[in-house]
Parts: C-alpha cells; structure tokens; sequence
C-alpha cells in the first residue's frame, strides 16, 4: 500500500532510486546489504522496507527513516484500444508528469499454445517538469517549465510502470527519453538514471535498449558523446531549413541545424547502429518532396535513420494531421535514394496521445 503521499516526514525522506548500487554501498554497511535492497526494489518491487524480511529489523527501520520507495503516485491511467496506456504521476511537490507505455508486439503463441514471443513494450519517459524549449507544436511547452527530475524520479517511472502491467524483472523494456522536458537539458540527473536502469542487479535495461532524444542541444549532444553511455541517440529535427525551424523550435535560434549535424558527425555511434532523426509531418507546413529533397542533402554523410511521425492534433492547435498519401510519398523518396527512412505507426490516437495532454486535462478538471 502507499504511504500517506503528503506526509511532511516523507516528503523530507531521500529518494532510494537516485542512488546507484554504489552509492548505497558506501551508506548501507555490509555492502552486501546494497544488492539485496537493489533486489527487493528493481526485482520484487516492495514499496516499503518492512517488506525487505532479509535485512535485520534494525536496518530496515533505518532506512524507512532516510529513504523513500514512493517519489512519484500513479494518478492517472488511459488505455488505448491498440495496448498502448498513458500514465499520469504526481510527484511528491505536487507536480505532475506523464508516461506511456507503448505495446509494439502482442503475445504469440504456437499452435500447441504455448508463448513463440513474448509481449514487446517500449516506455516513453519524461525527465523534466515541462520544459523549456517551447516548440509551437508542443502542448506540453504550453505549460511552462517548472524543474527537472532527479535520476530517480526517472528511476520510478519505469519501475512503476513495470509494476502496474505485471512486466517481471527479467523482462527487458524498450526506453525512450522523449516524453516531457529536453533530456539534454537535465544531462547529468538523465545520464546517472541510464546507468542505473543499466545495472544488473537492477532493472538491468541495456545502454543499447535506451534512447535519448533531444531537440538538438549542439554543446549537450557533444557532452552527452563524451560520456560515451552506448545510448542511442534520437535529433527531433522536424524541419530542413533554419527559417522553418526556428518557427517550429525557438531553440534554433541558438542551436542551428548545421550546428546539430556537427555535433552528429562527431558522436560515437555502434556500428551496428544509426542516428535517429525524428521528423514531426505536419501538413502543408513541411510535407512536401522538397522538403525530403533538402532532408536527403541535409544527411549525406551520416549513418542514418529518418523516423516519419505523423502530427497529433490536440485542442486549440492550429496544425493539423497530414495525409497519408503524403507521408508515404515523402518515405519513397527517401528510401529509393537510400536513405533508410520509417513512418512511425500512431498508437493512442484514442486517449491523450500528444505529449502533454492528459496532464493539461487533469489540470483543467482540477480548477
């Protein structure tokens, strides 16, 4: 059961997932003693340390008075006829983000019933309390940023998604940092949670299974390189030139887009792996062949992957969804010039599926 979300003494509690696994053996002594706790939250996911039977009495109620289990409550849930589910958090100021769960491949069962593949799921996270890029599109940018996430609230939202749909411990996840908020914006809180949704004795999601997505931070995509996490790297783009972008994403009067595909050139990449440049297809703003034409130069060079993604209506937008004899066109083109190119397939289109939208609701209901 939860605690009492608004209670004074657990709101003052540090939060247990913003520590790695060595982190907590330097406070938790055995060290020993920092596994079986990793165990007991990313494996068998108490929500209090009572529950921990194998760490001594003593331990246990040290540690319910220093940490908190409970950073974030569910608040809301919307389920899609597709599988996908958009969650609702609150966390423990009050403030509110969102997360979905998207199913990418149902169960299959052979003919003697028994599982040939399992349920494939991607988690899209968010790493800040709206944000502060301020795409015209983006409903979430129309909330204002309030502040960042610490690595465990990121830590917390996965887990709790995890927790909810009965996704066991061994079953590994698809991540995605392209919910609410610039991951790169909030770089060190969002690099330190890669690492402990990478560990082993954790949730044990490989580097190579986490995606970052940023609305192109030049400087950051250089830092984030350097750090050299195996993530894979996903540029929301959305527009070839500077005068459009800059329309669409303010931020590109800072960051440009030649400066963008600098800072790609340089980044370490898997060579089994592309960079990925999400491609937001709004109509009659940046559908048309010479705006693949201008994408195709744009990339020459870069090991690449352009990920077509249909626009979201959403109320009081002024953009609208594009057809999709014009999405299909804009792929052919690209990909019968080589150019390895996907229309991302919409799921949720019959909850809150833009970005921000449920947590817009909730706001409303709440005045």
């Amino acid at each position: 059961m939860w605690v009492p979300f608004y209670n004074e003494r657990e709101k003052m509690k540090k939060i247990l997932q913003d520590y790695t696994k060595e982190e907590l053996a330097e406070i938790i002594k055995p060290a020993f003693r920092a596994k079986q706790v990793y165990s007991w939250v990313y494996h068998k996911y108490v929500d209090s340390f009572e529950q921990m039977k194998n760490l001594p009495q003593a331990m246990r109620e040290e540690l319910d008075e220093a940490f908190t289990l409970t950073p974030l409550m569910m608040l809301t849930v919307q389920d899609s006829v597709d599988g996908s589910r958009k969650y609702l958090f609150e966390l423990h100021d009050g403030h509110t983000v969102e997360v979905v769960l998207l199913l990418m491949r149902d169960k299959e069962y052979h003919e003697d019933g028994s599982v040939k593949h399992q349920e494939r799921y991607t988690v899209c996270i968010s790493s800040q309390v709206g944000c502060k890029v301020g795409c015209a599109f983006c409903l979430t940018a129309k909330g204002g940023f309030m502040r960042d996430l610490t690595a465990g609230e990121i830590v917390e939202q996965v887990r709790q998604i995890k927790m909810d749909n009965g996704i066991d411990a061994n079953r590994r996840v698809n991540l995605v940092f392209m919910g609410m908020g610039e991951p790169l914006d909030n770089l060190d809180a969002v690099a330190k949670s890669v690492k402990i949704f990478a560990d082993q004795d954790g949730m044990a999601i490989a580097t190579h299974r986490q995606t970052i997505s940023t609305s192109g931070l030049s400087a950051k995509i250089k830092r984030l390189g350097e750090m050299d996490l195996g993530i894979n790297l996903a540029i929301s783009l959305h527009a070839v030139d500077d005068a459009l972008r800059e329309q669409l994403m303010p931020i590109n009067k800072a960051y440009n887009i030649q400066s963008i595909i600098d800072a790609v050139k340089a980044f370490p990449v898997n060579s089994r792996k592309r960079v990925m440049f999400e491609y937001l297809v709004i109509k009659d703003v940046n559908d048309d062949i010479s705006a693949a034409k201008k994408l195709l130069s744009l990339l020459d060079g870069i090991k690449a992957k352009v990920n077509l993604i249909y626009f979201n209506p959403y109320g009081g937008t002024e953009f609208r969804r594009p057809e999709e004899k014009d999405m299909v066109e804009f792929q052919e083109y690209l990909v019968k010039r080589g150019l390895l190119c996907t229309i991302r397939e919409s799921k949720g289109l019959d909850i809150s599926a833009a970005c921000g939208q449920l947590r817009e609701q909730e706001k409303g209901e709440a005045v």
